[in-house]
């Protein structure tokens, strides 16, 4: 007797799900180090087979894809649960934090995203859309809470923070990145109507 497929709509099975995640987890860090880092060797340190390698991705198009729309869609979720646990504004500067952990790592998959989506016809880069819906809900809730200067726009504030995809992989990265955020953040709450400065 075949076992029963899951139905559609149903939840994927926590060991399928389990091997997804492993192999994007290995997949960042693989491609991060060499875009032409071969796909049986992403499969060998995830510990799964090829044939369960390409039901996932069956190409490196969508393993590289879904590799930044992953670590994309984790920035953006994290906005809620900072709000939900920490007053607007350091919410908000911890939220930016996880911005330029994944602007470094947009880094250094760089090469590969490029090859992914460069061929004529190819897929398009995922849209940033989810994380500019996170900061628009931080900066509204900081706003309400007058901890930063009325009015300002998503688009000015990741303008203001597109810095963040020039710093790069080197060893101060992490350093450097901190004092341009502190210095965007000293920026936001300059004319705030009120609220106390948290550092």
């Amino acid at each position: 007797m075949q076992p029963k497929k899951d139905a559609p709509g149903t939840p994927r099975r926590s060991d399928a799900q389990r091997n997804r995640e492993r192999i994007l987890e290995v997949a960042l860090a693989e491609l991060t180090r060499d875009a032409d880092v071969p796909l049986s060797q992403i499969a060998k340190k995830a510990g799964v087979g090829q044939g369960t390698f390409y039901r996932n991705f069956p190409s490196r198009e969508a393993l590289v894809l879904e590799v930044y729309r992953h670590e994309m869609q984790q920035v953006a979720d994290s906005a809620g649960e900072l709000l939900r646990g920490r007053e607007p504004q350091r919410a908000l500067r911890a939220w930016m934090d996880h911005l330029a952990r994944f602007a470094m790592t947009k880094a250094g998959l760089a090469d590969a995203l490029r090859q992914a989506t460069s061929a004529p016809g190819g897929p398009a880069k995922p849209s940033p859309t989810p994380v500019a819906e996170a900061a628009e809900r931080l900066l509204r809730a900081n706003e309400e809470a007058g901890t930063i200067r009325p009015g300002v726009s998503v688009d000015d504030f990741m303008l203001a923070l597109s810095g963040l995809w020039q710093v790069g992989t080197h060893e101060d990265a992490h350093a450097r990145a901190t004092r341009l955020l502190d210095l965007v953040m000293d920026g936001l709450r300059a004319g705030a109507p009120g609220g106390p400065v948290l550092r």
